[in-house]
């Protein structure tokens, strides 16, 4: 595809996905120096490896999946302990999982500060997982493809996630944050 493409139009590919990319990068990295950093290396490795573009995907989402891959080798390279992908059990009598699907879309002004706040203090990778499927409202199966996982793994990922954050919502409104 690269010779397809001339540097112009990818140009406006660039300007057009930019800032998406960036915020994407930043859920991840949290510095904005690096994140521009490795946004801008995201941008010339896509151009790099336009010819690898199939169009299975719209092209932002194969250009995050290169964003998410960049950004998890910065992380390995800066900061180790950062991505340890291993999932902390929640306590299992807690309430269902389809009661934080709720509040994202229905619980009241406090139970939202309280999530969004229970969300913040989760793993940069977590935070990106909850930010692309509720916010971005991503299928699991383009999250899968960015995130290079089989998108059964990451419902099983997501249910525990929000099992977690229902345990860290109950201990912040009981006080003991």
């Amino acid at each position: 595809m690269s010779s397809v493409i001339s540097k112009k139009e990818y140009g406006e590919l660039v300007s057009q996905h930019a800032q998406h990319v960036l915020g994407f990068v930043m859920r991840l990295l949290s510095d904005r120096s690096e994140a521009e950093d490795v946004a801008q290396d995201v941008f010339v490795k896509a151009y790099q490896r336009l010819d690898t573009f199939r169009g299975d995907s719209s092209f932002l989402t194969w250009v995050l999946r290169i964003a998410y891959h960049e950004s998890v080798n910065h992380l390995r390279r800066q900061r180790p302990c950062m991505i340890e992908l291993d999932e902390v059990a929640a306590h299992s009598d807690m309430m269902s999982c389809s009661t934080i699907d709720k509040e994202f879309t229905t619980g009241s002004d406090e139970r939202i500060q309280l999530l969004e706040k229970a969300v913040e203090d989760l793993k940069p990778d977590d935070q990106l997982l909850i930010h692309m499927y509720y916010y971005e409202e991503r299928s699991l199966n383009d999250i899968a493809y960015i995130m290079d996982a089989e998108p059964n793994t990451l419902s099983q990922r997501l249910r525990r996630i929000r099992k977690r954050l229902m345990v860290m919502i109950k201990q912040k409104e009981d006080g003991r944050d």
